[in-house]
């Protein structure tokens, strides 16, 4: 058995019971609100492809549609990626406008996102660029500029009340993704570590091997064993060409806001919700959330 989700962001909870109304009457199913404005799930849809028929129904509407399996709903593992998904920014871009080079290092970033470039190569051609960036800046960038996701410590926490595991695994900096993984919740974290000399500056260069697809895409399955999981208790969200292979291999991949390859090949998107969407498509209703 199967349910149709719908979701909304919470800052327009525009979701409203006619919208539903009329998914419902062409998807047929068992109407079950889960957030009132926000959240809705039908459940056991009897139409062939009801995830279609629901976006032509909600047409301009910033409403999200997912169809998930009943079985093994709420799951017991999150794997996220960092940079645009728990955060609002890519840290290496902030890092190079510290030295007046966002517009380069963002063009390679953006380029590396989309699947364009080889990800190690483009981030050792990043990274290069910031040698003599002081440690002490970085932790000003870290603190000034970099800003949570909305809905990410919700879901971390929230999945963490119910016995989940969750981790944080970038192909960012561990100098932020440590410092984040903390401040939401997460149980661990694992990121690309910077190279500093004796003054505290960037040398230029990253430790290798790097965190890329590869890596992220092993820690999930790593975890679903050491937690003796089967693959459709497991939830990975991510953006970028490198976390789509993470994304496939999870029992539920969501690509958030995410770059047209992965939002194509992903099992779930989501363009408009935040990340207690991520809450909803579980089967959360708004009183179980933490927050």
């Amino acid at each position: 058995m199967s349910v149709l989700v719908l979701i909304a962001n919470p800052a327009a909870p525009v979701l409203s019971n006619a919208l539903v109304e009329a998914v419902q009457r062409q998807t047929h199913g068992e109407i079950n609100w889960l957030a009132q404005g926000i959240a809705c799930e039908i459940v056991a849809p009897r139409a062939g492809n009801p995830v279609e028929m629901a976006r032509e129904i909600l047409e301009s509407q910033p409403v999200d549609a997912a169809l998930v399996p009943a079985a093994n709903r709420k799951k017991q593992l999150l794997v996220a990626d960092m940079d645009s998904t728990m955060i609002e920014q890519e840290c290496i871009d902030e890092l190079a406008d510290a030295l007046n080079l966002k517009p380069q290092v963002a063009e390679i970033t953006e380029r590396a996102m989309r699947g364009e470039l080889d990800f190690e190569a483009a981030l050792d051609t990043r990274v290069a660029l910031l040698k003599g960036l002081e440690r002490k800046l970085v932790e000003e960038i870290r603190r000034e500029r970099i800003t949570l996701a909305p809905g990410g410590r919700a879901l971390v926490q929230t999945m963490k009340a119910y016995g989940a595991y969750t981790s944080l695994v970038s192909g960012g900096f561990t100098l932020f993704a440590e410092h984040f993984a903390k401040r939401i919740g997460f149980d661990e974290s694992v990121a690309n570590v910077l190279v500093f000399d004796g003054n505290d500056t960037l040398t230029g260069t990253v430790e290798k091997p790097i965190v890329d697809k590869t890596v992220k895409r092993n820690r999930l399955m790593a975890l679903t064993a050491e937690k003796h999981l089967s693959t459709a208790q497991t939830m990975a969200v991510g953006d970028g060409a490198n976390d789509l292979d993470m994304l496939q291999a999870a029992g539920l991949g969501v690509a958030i806001h995410a770059k047209p390859i992965v939002a194509e090949q992903a099992a779930v998107r989501i363009d408009h919700g935040d990340l207690t969407a991520l809450l909803y498509l579980q089967g959360y209703s708004d009183d179980e959330i933490v927050r």
